[in-house]
């Protein structure tokens, strides 16, 4: 059965499914009842109350002539007052159908109120807005998408938390190394990369349900070594190699019209850039400038409302091939390289006050390594230490500042893998 129809008859279920169904057709043509009930659920499955703010807003945008009479009905709906303060002043205040309705600007009032609130304060600020959902955590899968053992590989396999083991599952349509990864819409994207012989410009999405890889529209250029990550519902393709220089262009991918469209380059070229989303915004960490072969420590952030780059902070230390990762609304930069000198140290940014720290060093030196975050934990996987491939993973955990190494190593050792993390199919 489809997941909507499942929707349809048993309403309870959605919840779990929110992030894979928003995107749909069958989402789309619910009626205003139908969503209201969905979004107003405390047990909705979310990354970020973003997503249900982007879905309100497809919704409404699917039939606007009709629908945007409803905008302050579902608004009431969105916790805003859960949203980062940066996504409310550059997204939410800037979107057309909030600013025609005094209703959903009261609403966005009653969240900058509570951002300025001290903590002890908001406590008080009672309201269903404010209240944080608790949705049941679905079991989780690590996927780990092809990459160099030593050549590039086709094999795919995921880490199963609750099991603590590894198995395989679908192997790629092609070898692909050095890839960009998301999970998206239910489905795991891998763009672009090396095939062992030629920098690609292909993407392939995997449906974990069905276990099966299907093609999808082709980049507009070839990338390797690129940075990829998930930004207001659009899949972003950031920098990386071409085979002959480092790019500094940036594309982005529309899952409903299967089209890839560049949008502002970057202020600098990076191959073997490592990207995170924090806030509303897509950031690019350091990474290799071909033109100046130089390993970079500096750093960009992307504003899709203004389609602009511009530098923040740098980190303390050049960093290119750095694993890069999101966790708690922080951004950590993990290992890399700068020359011949592989890292173990890791830092942190944090974009309320611009600022990059030192946390606890890797227990190995790693570059090339995939980063994910799941459960309050940010797990580093493979990569390699300047000799060779590592197959080992380690998490760590930011209220102790500790490593742990995860006793359970994968099949093979791999550098330049995509990993991500989704949810475990019922």
């Amino acid at each position: 059965m489809h997941k909507c129809e499942e929707i349809k008859q048993h309403t309870p279920k959605l919840p779990q499914h929110f992030a894979d169904v928003v995107l749909s057709e069958e989402f789309l043509n619910l009626g205003i009842e139908q969503v209201c009930s969905l979004i107003s659920s405390d047990k909705l499955t979310i990354s970020s109350e973003e997503k249900v703010f982007e879905a309100v807003i497809a919704w409404v945008n699917h039939d606007k002539d009709v629908r945007q009479e409803f905008m302050a009905r579902l608004m009431e709906h969105v916790r805003l007052p859960l949203l980062p303060r940066e996504y409310l002043v550059q997204r939410v205040e800037e979107e057309a159908l909030v600013k025609n309705s005094s209703a959903c600007k009261d609403y966005l009032i009653e969240a900058m109120k509570y951002h300025l609130l001290p903590t002890e304060q908001r406590i008080l600020m009672k309201s269903v807005r404010t209240r944080l959902r608790t949705p049941m955590n679905l079991p989780k899968l690590m996927v780990v998408v092809g990459g160099q053992a030593p050549k590039a590989i086709r094999s795919v396999e995921c880490y199963d938390f609750k099991e603590e083991r590894w198995h395989q599952v679908a192997e790629l349509p092609s070898r692909r190394c050095r890839a960009g990864m998301v999970y998206m819409a239910g489905l795991v994207f891998a763009v672009g990369g090396f095939n062992g012989s030629l920098r690609v410009r292909t993407v392939d999405s995997y449906d974990p349900v069905k276990d099966q890889w299907t093609s999808v529209a082709n980049m507009r250029d070839r990338r390797s070594t690129l940075g990829a990550a998930v930004l207001n519902g659009l899949l972003y393709a950031v920098g990386g190699f071409d085979g002959s220089t480092g790019l500094s262009s940036v594309e982005a991918y529309n899952i409903k019209s299967n089209e890839w469209f560049h949008v502002a380059p970057m202020n600098t070229r990076r191959s073997s850039v490592g990207v995170g989303v924090v806030g509303g915004l897509l950031y690019a960490v350091g990474g290799y400038d071909g033109a100046s072969r130089q390993c970079l420590s500096t750093v960009e952030c992307y504003n899709a409302t203004t389609n602009e780059w511009t530098y923040i902070a740098e980190m303390s230390t050049r960093r290119s091939g750095a694993g890069v990762g999101v966790l708690n609304n922080l951004l950590y930069a993990v290992g890399g390289h700068d020359g011949p000198l592989v890292r173990k140290s890791v830092e942190v940014y944090d974009p309320t006050t611009n600022t990059w720290r030192q946390v606890a060093d890797m227990n190995m030196c790693r570059r090339n390594a995939g980063v994910c975050a799941v459960n309050g934990l940010l797990y580093v996987v493979g990569g390699d230490d300047g000799s060779c491939n590592l197959a080992s993973v380690e998490y760590y955990n930011p209220t102790t500042d500790k490593w742990t190494v995860v006793s359970s190593c994968m099949s093979t050792g791999r550098s330049y893998a995509g990993v991500t993390v989704i949810d475990k199919p019922l």
